[in-house]
């Protein structure tokens, strides 16, 4: 009987394996961990943005049934081993490509003590200030809304740019104009090594230059919103002197270390497992003070305690993302051809460093050139704490900021001269044949075809048509604009050098004695489809059934190492990793093959469930029988062990560098001032493709959440530090409606960087939309004279514009 013939999948559209338990709803996620015995937390949180605590009165609380015990910032300083600050020294974490002068990777830059529960003062709202924990979740809910905290107010910090302008209140000491980072240079003339700026080239740039863009502009701030709020289940073992913590995290393995050596304990003391994740979008990469309390709260009480996050504390205790103001100068010929640019940027980060905020910054200035050769780029950025949630790592993690800014610059630029938006970008892209390409800014780009990405995007929309369309609409008096971004960025995050975490990945494959394969990847997937792409890929490689493949991952007492998922990394340096590991076990395979048929391993071929002689697919082994013989090997192969496992590292030279074109046509409501998309278009390139159809589907949320930003999406602070957007009332998310249908394609530029080619795709959606969306709004009003209009573009804004109101 013969074999059915399998498909090649590397390429294909499988539909991914994950779907049916998260769809049925057997997945496992956080809340759904249940253990005898088990205490929960609730935590008092700050409902002052500024204040020094005077008074925690407890008593109500700690009389209410089920209340175990009551923990404030000072009880927990008080017991030894229980938790120790959290960042009490920052690391210059943000060398991608020339580095950041004059502090090295690693370095130790000054950063305030972070607290997991505020001892003294609270400085943003939502700021824990005391835990409970309790014997159900409402009870302790309950008891901590009991909690009377008395504060002695002090001024809130709200604006970064007069936060760094002498303001009186500094919200920690020693950090005066409450500056976290107070000046970082980066670009032409900058001196990587002493950090020593000479002027004279940007200067030149901008003395030869016939026509000066100049504009602020925010990207401003946003809340991640994961479907799945943060949430962790801690258990110390007493008997064995040993933590299991499960947590929705985005990298295991980095809990485990840093939970580990919070608590002082030995990092083989610590088991960390991120089970199901509902999402993480870059806010799950941190390791919060929630996560370090509960690890010492079971220790302390020998017993095991959840913490589970409400909407309402994801608003304000989550990290936000974006944030920086900018203001852009360009200086080009009037051709277009661009001269120089320049960005000073303000980065408000909120009251604390997290684990990556003085680096996300860092990336909007390691990304200022886009896609254009410029001769001359100075950026400079200062970071400012303010009394608001803490920033950090939001989808894209500052390289939508750097494309923001730009594509606007060069849309204001291409007006100002009446040109072909398209062509100005065109005449300022890096030839293909110029790559690997150094940009001022010291980011070495992989590999890249621009105009091949812009062509097809115009082809895909029609351009000329669409135009015309626009020119008829408008002649009917309709508000309707065209609008399009260019953009690439880094990705595939690693090599080490650039991360103190480490930016290599870890991988192992098992072929088990019946022939099935079991895989394990330190990249910690949640909605990437990491199980799918990368059976698919051992599929092929070992000609066996996709359905004999498991990916295991999120636990680090089965997956030895690992980085873990964010910065677009799974597959260029994760997938990388596990084919190394799974091509070591072929290798090794075909050795026992070879020994079980009298041939040479050479000529042999994995194909269709069989080890075959190339020629003679009849007459070879079954995969299970050469795997049977792996592990009874009745002789022993000479050179051989018994068994069929291997591990390998995988760790970059270098990042990889996607980019595309996106183009937008929107209409803005004469009377009301609502904009409404009409169509969109996406062309990206994300290198080699393992499976299109999760291509698009993550290309499809980053549009929806690039384009929420641009519409919709904004975290808001009253003067005095209060969160007016704490709720779904207030914060607007995006909904299927309010997109038209995203026509996409792709082009295809290989990256040398990995054996596997591929870039990365995660983040792209986020970072053309925004810019494409603004441009054809302002396209819409051009009518009015609209130079520029900040995000969200709320019809509010709009009608102000449209009817005299606001100054555009």
């Amino acid at each position: 009987m013969e074999r059915p013939v399998l498909p090649k999948l590397i390429g294909a559209r499988v539909k991914r394996r994950e779907d049916p338990r998260l769809i049925r709803g057997r997945a496992t996620y956080v809340d759904d961990i249940k253990l005898p015995g088990m205490l929960h937390l609730a935590f008092k949180r700050s409902d002052v943005a500024h204040g020094r605590i005077t008074r925690i009165d407890t008593s109500a609380a700690e009389a209410m049934p089920g209340v175990v015990a009551i923990f404030t910032g000072r009880d927990l300083m008080a017991l030894p081993g229980a938790t120790r600050p959290v960042g009490a020294r920052g690391t210059y974490a943000a060398k991608i490509g020339a580095g950041l002068p004059p502090m090295p990777i690693g370095t130790p830059f000054p950063s305030p003590a972070h607290y997991a529960i505020a001892p003294e003062v609270a400085r943003y709202v939502g700021e824990p200030v005391a835990v409970v924990v309790a014997e159900d979740r409402y009870l302790a809910r309950d008891a901590a809304d009991a909690i009377v905290v008395e504060y002695e107010e002090l001024p809130a910090v709200v604006d970064p740019e007069l936060a760094m302008q002498g303001q009186p209140t500094v919200i920690h000491e020693g950090f005066p104009n409450n500056l976290a980072l107070p000046y970082v240079p980066m670009g032409t003339g900058v001196d990587p090594a002493t950090g020593a700026v000479d002027n004279s080239a940007i200067d030149r740039a901008f003395a030869e230059a016939e026509v000066v863009i100049s504009q602020r502009m925010v990207n401003h701030r946003v809340a991640p919103n994961a479907m799945e709020p943060r949430g962790v289940v801690a258990h110390w073992d007493a008997g064995k002197e040993f933590l299991t913590i499960w947590s929705a995290t985005q990298n295991p393995h980095i809990l485990k270390s840093m939970v580990a050596a919070v608590l002082g304990l030995g990092e083989h003391q610590v088991r960390a497992i991120a089970p199901e994740v509902g999402g993480g979008f870059g806010c799950k990469i941190n390791i919060y003070g929630e996560e370090y309390v509960a690890a010492a709260l079971s220790r302390i009480l020998e017993r095991p305690v959840k913490w589970i996050e409400d909407r309402s504390e994801a608003f304000m205790a989550t990290i936000h993302g974006r944030d920086l103001i900018c203001y852009l100068d360009l200086a080009a010929r009037r051709d277009g051809r661009i001269l120089g640019v320049k960005m000073r940027l303000i980065a408000d980060i909120g009251a604390y460093n997290m684990l990556l905020t003085a680096a996300i910054p860092t990336l909007t200035m390691l990304m200022a050139s886009g896609t254009y050769d410029i001769p001359a780029i100075r950026c400079e950025l200062t970071e400012v704490f303010t009394n608001k949630t803490p920033t950090d790592a939001y989808r894209g993690a500052g390289r939508p900021e750097a494309t923001y800014f730009l594509e606007r610059g060069i849309d204001m630029l291409a007006r100002e001269l009446g040109l072909d938006p398209a062509e100005v970008r065109r005449r300022n892209f890096i030839p293909k044949e110029k790559f690997p390409f150094t940009t001022q800014t010291g980011a070495v780009y992989d590999s890249g075809d621009y105009e091949k990405a812009l062509n097809r995007a115009l082809e895909l929309a029609k351009w000329d048509e669409l135009i015309a369309e626009r020119d008829r609409m408008r002649a009917e008096g309709r508000l309707v604009g065209v609008g399009m971004a260019f953009y690439v960025e880094v990705c595939g995050l690693g090599p080490s050098s650039s991360l103190p975490t480490g930016g290599w990945e870890h991988a192992s494959v098992t072929v088990e004695r019946d022939g099935r394969i079991r895989a394990t990847t330190g990249a910690s997937p949640h909605g990437q489809g990491n199980e799918t792409t990368f059976a698919q890929m051992l599929a092929d490689l070992f000609g066996v059934p996709i359905e004999h493949i498991t990916i295991e991952h999120g636990d680090t007492a089965v997956v030895r190492q690992g980085i873990g998922t964010f910065g677009s990394r799974s597959q260029a340096v994760g997938g990388a990793a596990l084919m190394m590991a799974g091509e070591k076990v072929r290798k090794k395979m075909a050795k026992f093959a070879a020994a079980l048929m009298d041939a040479n391993e050479e000529d042999l071929v994995f194909e269709n469930g069989m080890i075959y002689v190339k020629g003679s697919p009849t007459t070879g082994k079954s995969f299970a029988e050469v795997a049977r013989y792996a592990y009874i090997p009745v002789p022993l192969p000479p050179g051989l062990e018994p068994g069929l496992s291997e591990e390998a590292f995988f760790e970059p030279p270098n990042n990889t560098y996607p980019f595309g074109a996106h183009i937008c046509m929107l209409e803005i409501d004469r009377e009301t001032g609502e904009p409404r998309l009409l169509k969109f278009f996406a062309v990206d390139d994300c290198g080699n493709v393992i499976n299109p159809l999760i291509v698009e589907g993550q290309v499809h949320g980053g549009l929806a959440q690039g384009i929420g930003q641009a519409l919709f999406e904004e975290v808001v602070y009253g003067p005095d530090g209060q969160l007016l957007t704490g709720s779904f009332m207030d914060y607007a998310l995006p909904r299927a409606t309010d997109f038209p249908w995203f026509e996409l394609d792709r082009t295809v530029t290989p990256t040398p960087v990995n054996p596997l080619g591929a870039k990365g795709v995660g983040e792209a959606g986020t970072l053309g939309s925004t810019p494409a969306v603004v441009n054809a709004a302002v396209d819409a009003l051009a009518e009015f004279g609209v130079k520029h209009i900040d995000m969200p573009l709320r019809p509010e804004k709009l009608w102000r514009i449209i009817h005299g109101r606001a100054q555009a």
